[in-house]
């Protein structure tokens, strides 16, 4: 196709984009009893999200960066990264919780506003994975802080990370 046809056919059809997928529900494994209102936690609307990396293998990292890039776009559903924990309603972490990480991680909730959730991201962060025992770690995300919303995968797929995202922005 060339660049005029493509031109005739955005100026015919419009904006060419695949229709957002139907909003995600709780997974049938899920604990419903830790998920305010029935499996979706209590924020609504855009977030911001806060990311902290405990001490990941930086798997994590590259599918998140997938998930906020323009093929996943985790923004369009409300989801926005942001540097500060202060201006943060989600504080996204990924990897087991170092010793040296431990301070810096609770400093970090402790500094994001409430009402705010902490998802823990990966099968790291959620139990510590292939990492489990080693000398530098001191435990899982729960083990430091306490968590709202965990993502399994071993990293995640960008489209685990941002149906999580939906499911905290209602979107």
């Amino acid at each position: 196709m060339s660049l005029a046809d493509l031109a005739r056919l955005i100026r015919r059809t419009g904006r060419i984009a695949e229709p957002a997928p139907p909003l995600p529900g709780p997974p049938e494994d899920a604990d419903s009893s830790a998920l305010p209102r029935g499996g979706v936690p209590a924020l609504r609307g855009s977030v911001q999200v806060r990311h902290v990396d405990a001490g990941s293998c930086n798997g994590c990292e590259i599918e998140i960066a997938a998930a906020f890039g323009p093929v996943y776009d985790a923004e369009r559903y409300g989801a926005r990264l942001v540097a500060s924990p202060r201006h943060a309603d989600v504080v996204l972490v990924t990897g087991v919780v170092t010793h040296n990480m431990a301070g810096p991680l609770r400093m970090t909730v402790a500094a994001t506003p409430e009402p705010r959730l902490v998802v823990a991201l990966g099968d790291c962060a959620r139990s510590c994975g292939a990492l489990r025992g080693g000398y530098g770690v001191l435990g899982a995300v729960h083990d430091v802080v306490p968590v709202d919303l965990e993502v399994p995968g071993c990293p995640p797929e960008p489209e685990a990370i941002v149906e999580a995202l939906r499911r905290v922005t209602g979107r």
